[in-house]
């Protein structure tokens, strides 16, 4: 399940000015705490109303990376003068992170829905899924570190169409799964 976290922290580490080992912890950390805990509220929305969760999650993903793609795209294609290599920000704000970290692990949320089904503790299912989050996030940040000197300016519309893809992936995957 944190397969679309990493991705998107790779888009994340893309668009800062060489990222380190504690933006990528503080990344990873808020990533894997958001990820432990939707299962968790998923598991508690499934004891109580399951069915309205499952119906609306794919969508709520898909507008939240939508959106924060198309603001990571326009930013890549802003004229070079209005933001040189010396000014892509040292770290990304705690709620862009969050929002981000949220709409990643929305499918986490429908898990824990299920779950709840399942008469599973959530507990130690949340803590290795924000574990391994928290290890993928950061180690996506470093890639994206990578991948940024490498590409340029063209990462950080990279990152865009990434979170779009990501989006479009999780609509897909449900639309196609849901019952005609």
């Amino acid at each position: 399940m944190s397969t679309d976290a990493f991705a998107a922290a790779i888009g994340k580490g893309l668009a800062l000015h060489k990222p380190g080992w504690p933006e990528a912890l503080r990344t990873g950390a808020i990533f894997g705490v958001i990820e432990a805990l939707t299962p968790i509220v998923g598991w508690l929305l499934g004891v109580a109303a399951g069915r309205f969760v499952s119906e609306w999650d794919h969508w709520i993903a898909f507008v939240l990376l939508g959106l924060l793609g198309v603001r990571m795209i326009r930013n890549g294609l802003a004229p070079a003068e209005e933001e040189a290599v010396e000014d892509k920000p040292t770290s990304h704000s705690f709620w862009l992170l969050a929002v981000t970290g949220f709409a990643t692990s929305i499918d986490a949320m429908a898990v824990g829905v299920s779950l709840a089904f399942l008469d599973v503790d959530i507990l130690p299912v949340a803590a290795a899924i924000g574990c391994a989050t928290l290890v993928m996030v950061t180690t996506g940040v470093l890639l994206g570190r990578v991948l940024g000197v490498i590409a340029g300016r063209r990462a950080e519309i990279l990152g865009g169409v990434v979170l779009i893809g990501i989006g479009i992936a999780i609509l897909h995957e449900h639309l196609s799964a849901a019952p005609v």
